[in-house]
């Protein structure tokens, strides 16, 4: 304590937190060194992305998740025919359309949950509906709308790209704690809560941006398979009314898509431009 403990007081604090600050700074430059370094270009839809992981990675990913995946819902339903429908069209959209050049390995679960309305896609191209939702879908079109969209989110890469974003988030949200926290003012607490905060709504306002492309991507491969993508906009109906209604828990996939209100409008939109002269008779329903 003698020579070195007694004059530690103010000078050992201040150097604590420049010391704080240096290394806060070294962590951000390096979250978003790392973030920027790995851009490539979307082979679908031609977009820059930033990507930190292989294809491969992806598809391995979404195979360790699903047996998680399909315990948490109830396990694959039992029905044999329901599973066949879900494997036929989610099947005949990957090869009529650019997914099935992706090189990622596409499976279909039905799960057997009968409360939970959602579908939702692991990276790689593990895909899932719960039976609650299937049941609610009136026609084969309204099927490819929903397995449409999740193949969109596999070929967009959305949850490799939300890994690459989480990560820096973390990066310069860590170095905004770090340079911000005082352990000895409990106060400054809260500056590392904003910090948080800030990050958790950048990823919101991407993932959003994800499901609007996924509607654009599944109204594409819709019609590049034969079906009406008007049918999509039924689904969108479906699920504002099963979020709107009793009888079931709110949606799961509501708490993580857009206002399905907000999404017909883009979906409107989509149509027009793959169909500008109207949606030709035909197709399938």
């Amino acid at each position: 304590m003698g020579l070195f403990g007694g004059g530690g007081g103010m000078g050992g604090r201040m150097m604590g937190g420049g010391g704080r600050l240096i290394i806060g700074a070294i962590m951000a430059i390096g979250a978003l060194i790392t973030y920027f370094s790995s851009s490539s270009q979307n082979e679908v839809t031609g977009e820059k992305q930033y990507i930190s992981i292989s294809k491969e990675q992806e598809i391995g990913l979404g195979l360790q998740a699903t047996p998680q995946i399909i315990q948490e819902y109830g396990g694959e339903h039992p029905d044999p025919e329901a599973q066949a429908l879900v494997d036929r069209i989610g099947q005949k959209l990957v090869q009529s359309t650019a997914a099935g050049k992706t090189g990622y390995k596409y499976d279909f679960h039905l799960l057997a949950d009968e409360k939970t309305v959602n579908a939702f896609a692991l990276p790689g191209g593990q895909i899932f509906i719960t039976m609650a939702l299937l049941k609610r879908l009136e026609t084969e079109g309204q099927l490819a709308g929903v397995m449409g969209h999740e193949i969109g989110h596999v070929v967009g890469r959305h949850s490799a790209e939300q890994m690459a974003k989480q990560e820096l988030t973390q990066g310069l949200t860590g170095a905004a704690v770090l340079a911000s926290y005082d352990p000895n003012n409990p106060a400054s607490y809260g500056s590392a809560a904003v910090a948080q905060l800030i990050g958790n709504m950048v990823n919101m306002k991407y993932g959003r941006d994800d499901e609007l492309e996924s509607d654009k991507l599944g109204v594409k491969f819709m019609a590049e398979s034969g079906y009406d993508p008007t049918g999509m906009i039924r689904v969108m109906e479906i699920l504002r009314d099963a979020s709107g209604k009793g009888g079931s828990r709110q949606p799961e996939f509501a708490s993580t898509h857009p206002d399905p209100e907000n999404r017909i409008q883009k979906i409107k939109e989509a149509i027009q431009a793959q169909f500008p002269n109207g949606v030709p008779q035909g197709l399938t329903k």
